[in-house]
């Protein structure tokens, strides 16, 4: 599960602070056995999905993404049970499948990935349907100013106010890395905001909810900016 931020490891025992510390010596060996990497991440997100304490996202992957869930355990989704939900102020509700959704035009974005934790991964290819293509097939209705994002782990959130949600560079993203965004990433479907650090890029995207002002997202209200603008982004422009 990645790039989300993670609460604090204050208070843990000794004994769990040693253990980190050996598995992330571990991991760091792993930088120089490439074979062993893709092993590393199953185990990281396996055991993400079952630590309530967050630990685990403070083991290194020599890959460059972290993995953390705001919940212990989330359900996985596939062609067979996944939809995203579009309403709110809208004229025209929709609910999409995958297939749906892979059926629409496609657009790739490449951009490099932050987390305020300050990992980075340069150059990260992600790609998938425009929002902006999402909200002009459903008909936004004045007064609708802003987009309310919910997730099938039943807890995360995200908002951005319309106008960034138009931009070309925030995407409804179903390949992350050229490859289908895993469920470890978010997937099937995860939104993606190039301009932003990596908190407001929702994972296990469920609903797309217009609505007449910004409500904060799940970060938002434990004091995460509401705009996570990258320092070097166009604030002004469409993410052309």
């Amino acid at each position: 599960m990645a790039g989300q931020p993670k609460p604090g490891a204050n208070g843990a025992p000794v004994a769990r602070r040693a253990m980190l510390g050996m598995l992330a010596a571990g991991a760091a060996g792993l930088a120089t056995a490439p074979y062993l990497q893709h092993g590393w991440e199953n185990f990281l997100a396996a055991a993400s999905e079952v630590d309530s304490t967050g630990l685990t996202g403070l083991l290194p992957n020599p890959g460059g993404f972290r993995y953390y869930s705001v919940v212990g355990s989330v359900p996985h989704k596939d062609e067979t049970n996944y939809t995203l939900r579009v309403d709110g102020l809208v004229d025209r509700p929709k609910t999409y499948t995958l297939g749906d959704l892979r059926a629409m035009p496609q657009t790739r974005v490449v951009h490099d990935v932050l987390c305020t934790d300050g990992w980075r991964v340069n150059q990260t290819p992600f790609e998938g349907v425009k929002l902006a293509d999402l909200l002009d097939a459903a008909g936004v209705r004045s007064p609708g100013a802003a987009i309310r994002f919910t997730c099938f782990d039943g807890a995360y959130t995200e908002s951005l106010t319309l106008e960034q949600a138009r931009r070309s560079d925030v995407l409804v993203a179903l390949k992350m890395q050229d490859k289908p965004v895993t469920h470890a990433h978010g997937g099937p479907v995860r939104l993606y905001v190039a301009p932003m650090y990596f908190y407001k890029s929702a994972k296990w995207l469920s609903g797309i909810s217009v609505t007449d002002k910004v409500i904060p997202g799940y970060w938002e209200e434990r004091g995460y900016a509401i705009d996570g603008w990258l320092d070097d982004a166009d604030r002004n422009g469409d993410g052309a």
